[in-house]
């Protein structure tokens, strides 16, 4: 529902520019004049639901899954059925479905709607249902070591920008406000004890731009104050996140990123669809009995059954690029006087940080409980580097060296042309 907005922002956004660092043309999408990239997860960026370790879920998830570890769809589920003929074509092996361990579904059945699907381990104990694809067993399709450390760096990287100028953080009572005006890129920073003491949170940003909401502290738990929604506005009036309405069209959500770096432990309140994108991947997702995720998920481990669902609403927004250097015109967000906008009636245990199952997969966790996992290597966290787009400074030498190379024959050839 709709709530006309009655007051415009006051603060100035400042852009957050940031310089696009050289990247692989096939592995990246093209950046914008902002120096930004759409692609920037890179195969995580394909699925709906990218998990490390133990993926326990029922009864649907719209988009693509990958599953570092055991898959526990014994409530039954189907997978895919919202992906477009395009997106399929750009999955790794056109799978829809990936599960590195086990794949359990008792009498139940797993339906792959669209696409294939490559399970590591044992099918237990009905074979899967495909309706547009084949299966095939393959344990080593995705390594998801290698991409959740990429996806654990990035999540670091961007935690560390500055809030955009002009963006704040406004509480009222059980009410958070977050109001950005930059028309490119909109950063909030907010603890997770403040967002989790709110049961109604309000985003306000341009139609187009991408939000960033870096959400710090170990755990985040929507329950404890019973968060009931959150309203997104494009300045046209809130609007109450549900999957058939939502601020623009749905262009708000699209381009909405929650960051968790830290949190290990991340529980959503079953009654309230969360809008937009999760990065948490160092997190159990614990997405309770009802009421979806309106966006992808990239956690440690997942739990979720009834209405708690994975949207087919994949993030779209503009991200710096690996190897990006940020600006310094930003500042810390601020928080203001309650907002003036209408307010609308009425209206587990963490996961480590891998999760690869073993050769003879063993019976998968119960619900809520992560996977097994060992060490995995992790690339230096700090700074905009590597997720989604690799090689980036093996190519600069690369190039470097071709160049001096052309440089020493074009020296050779002028030599031998005078003493000729």
């Amino acid at each position: 529902m709709r709530i006309p907005a009655t007051a415009a922002a006051t603060a100035l956004g400042g852009a957050l520019l940031l310089g696009l660092g050289t990247i692989p043309a096939a592995q990246a999408a093209p950046a914008d004049s902002a120096g930004c990239t759409t692609d920037v997860f890179g195969i995580a960026g394909k699925y709906g639901e990218f998990v490390l370790g133990d993926d326990v879920h029922s009864p649907d998830a719209e988009g693509a899954v990958a599953v570092g570890g055991n898959a526990d769809f014994r409530g039954g589920f189907s997978v895919g059925n919202e992906l477009s003929a395009a997106e399929v074509d750009a999955l790794p092996d056109r799978a829809t479905l990936v599960v590195r361990g086990d794949l359990v579904n008792d009498t139940s059945v797993t339906a792959v709607m669209k696409g294939n699907a490559v399970v590591g381990g044992k099918i237990r104990d009905r074979a899967l249902e495909m309706h547009s694809g084949s299966s095939r067993q393959n344990a080593g399709l995705i390594d998801f070591e290698a991409e959740f450390a990429k996806l654990r760096s990035y999540s670091s990287a961007l935690a560390a920008e500055p809030a955009t100028d002009g963006a704040t953080v406004q509480a009222a009572g059980t009410k958070l406000t977050l109001e950005g005006t930059d028309t490119t890129r909109n950063v909030f920073t907010v603890t997770a004890d403040r967002l989790e003491q709110a049961k109604e949170i309000y985003l306000k940003v341009p139609s187009g731009s991408t939000t960033v909401v870096n959400v710090s502290g170990k755990t985040y738990d929507m329950a404890a104050a019973g968060t009931t929604g959150f309203f997104l506005s494009d300045g046209q009036g809130y609007v109450l996140d549900d999957k058939l309405q939502s601020a623009s069209g749905g262009k708000v959500r699209s381009h909405l990123l929650w960051n968790f770096p830290e949190a290990g432990t991340i529980t959503k309140n079953s009654h309230a669809a969360w809008p937009g994108s999760v990065l948490a991947p160092r997190a159990h997702l614990e997405l309770g009995t009802a009421a979806p995720v309106n966006g992808s998920v990239w956690v440690a481990s997942l739990h979720g059954s009834g209405g708690a669902e994975t949207h087919h609403f994949p993030f779209s927004g503009c991200l710096p690029e690996t190897g990006t250097t940020p600006s310094t015109d930003t500042t810390p967000s601020t928080d203001t006087t309650p907002s003036t906008d209408s307010t609308p009636s009425g209206s587990v245990t963490p996961s480590s940080e891998s999760g690869t199952p073993s050769a003879e997969s063993s019976q998968p966790a119960a619900p809520g409980t992560p996977a097994a996992s060992s060490p995995a290597a992790e690339t230096p966290e700090g700074d905009l580097a590597s997720t989604g787009s690799s090689g980036t400074l093996p190519l600069a030498i690369g190039a470097a060296a071709v160049l001096a190379a052309g440089a020493g024959m074009v020296v050779v050839a002028r030599r031998r042309s005078k003493r000729a």
